[in-house]
């Protein structure tokens, strides 16, 4: 399964490519708050893995971290700026590659969860898969949402309720859904690997309980594969 880095205009990316021939439908991925990290490029080569062409942008990539980490979270609060435009980038890219499908997804975990919520209800995307991503402000920006299959852990301080209120508001827009939240998990348990700085130990440990959670992750990953397989499925729509 080839891999390599990538750019999408003028930031690092990451490119999982499955095996085979393809075509394949697309999917950006949207990494956490701690960057296109080693734990990120694996989830890119799992979906790879799972047959879809995805693609991974570096948002903290186009100068210093903490400028980059700043810009992104104020783009994720008021609903435009340059991170979205560039995740809408990467879809372009994966549309002009010649062997997508012509069928686009999103994924995010974390912070690009929340993203991967947001992009949602715009033109252009054909499924969303959200891990523990935060819930926009008001359910009415989930007006026209494409499907969505969304993952949260119920040990995760941080989205108490989330996945709740998410099932709720889908359900009554009529969007394709499915909602799970898991009792055993924490905050990023879909992740191969403990990530982030020694000093968010205490909070990562007492408030999002984050980390792997092999069994939850095992059926959530499951549903995604899934969700997205019948959603991303077939020639792009006419």
């Amino acid at each position: 399964m080839p891999s390599r880095a990538a750019r999408v205009g003028d930031l690092d990316a990451y490119l999982a490519v499955p095996d085979g021939e393809g075509p394949w439908p697309g999917l950006v991925l949207v990494h956490e708050a701690f960057g296109l990290d080693a734990n990120m490029r694996a989830l890119a080569d799992r979906m790879a893995g799972a047959g879809f062409l995805t693609l991974a942008p570096d948002l903290f990539s186009r100068g210093r971290r903490s400028t980059c980490l700043r810009q992104t979270f104020t783009a994720l609060r008021r609903g435009h700026g340059p991170a979205f435009d560039d995740v809408d980038a990467a879809r372009g890219q994966l549309l002009a590659h010649e062997r997508c499908s012509g069928r686009v997804g999103v994924i995010g975990f974390c912070m690009g969860g929340a993203f991967a919520l947001a992009l949602a209800p715009r033109p252009g995307w054909d499924a969303a898969a959200v891990n523990y991503g935060m819930l926009p402000s008001s359910p009415d920006a989930l007006d026209g949402a494409c499907p969505v299959v969304a993952s949260y852990g119920g040990r995760d301080r941080s989205l108490s309720g989330a996945a709740e209120k998410l099932e709720v508001a889908l359900a009554a827009r009529d969007v394709p859904h499915d909602v799970r939240e898991y009792p055993r998990a924490g905050h990023s348990f879909l992740n191969p690997e403990e990530a982030g700085p020694w000093w968010l130990t205490p909070v990562a440990r007492f408030v999002l309980h984050a980390g792997p959670e092999p069994e939850s992750a095992a059926d959530a990953w499951r549903r995604i594969d899934t969700f997205l397989g019948e959603h991303l499925a077939g020639p792009a729509a006419s």
